[in-house]
């Protein structure tokens, strides 16, 4: 059995999740919050408390979690287990390094900021709702949560300016980098999601292609 621990709306757990399902990998979502990670801590043995997480019970008892901030390993494990090395095709090392660190260093920092202020909204437990806002401030600054309520509108059209480049792409293949997808599909796939997660972002017609991406991603089978 498969095990993914996750935040179901983050922009690294989607990934996975269609990785699982293009893989047609037979697979269990555990939610975890943002007021408790015990089994996340509990799990890794005080190692990690982030998602994803994967657990792999099929034969023996494996635990895969990031051990940097850039690195892939679940995606990376995923690869080696599941999608024959297809995720990560040696040929496209370098070029999948450079978009890879563009869309989770770049994009990613400033797109996950268009759906948190809904999410905050979605949370009815005070606690839970509280450690939210505070996990966010932390790092973001007091009242971060508000400014991105407020700064709606002007964070979705520098998200558009900032995912033009990748509209251009896909004038010319089906996928980023060719006619199958590969980790940096199923990463821009997970971003687009996390921004219109529950519908609640829709992306500008002015990026077309962009939009019916993550519908072609999903679609997509391995075998």
């Amino acid at each position: 059995m498969i095990t993914l621990y996750q935040i179901p709306h983050s922009p690294f757990c989607i990934p996975i999740r269609l990785i699982l399902d293009a893989a047609k990998v037979p697979f269990e979502t555990l939610n975890v919050t943002n007021a408790n990670r015990h089994e996340l801590i509990t799990l890794t043995n005080g190692a990690y408390y982030q998602v994803p997480v994967i657990l792999d019970e099929r034969t023996e008892r494996r635990i895969v979690f990031e051990s940097g901030p850039s690195s892939q390993d679940v995606a990376r494990y995923l690869n080696e287990e599941f999608t024959g090395g297809r995720l990560f095709p040696s040929k496209l090392d370098g070029l999948q390094d450079v978009l890879l660190h563009h869309l989770e260093e770049e994009v990613e920092a400033l797109t996950f900021k268009l759906y948190d202020p809904f999410y905050v909204d979605s949370e009815t437990d005070l606690v839970e709702r509280v450690m939210m806002i505070r996990h966010k401030e932390r790092k973001f600054g007091k009242g971060c949560v508000e400014r991105w309520r407020n700064d709606r509108s002007e964070m979705l059209n520098e998200a558009v300016q900032i995912l033009l480049p990748y509209e251009k792409m896909l004038q010319y293949s089906p996928f980023l980098l060719g006619d199958k997808p590969v980790y940096t599909d199923f990463l821009l796939a997970g971003i687009l999601g996390n921004i219109s997660y529950a519908g609640k972002n829709s992306l500008p017609e002015t990026i077309p292609l962009l939009g019916n991406f993550t519908t072609k991603v999903k679609a997509f089978s391995f075998d």
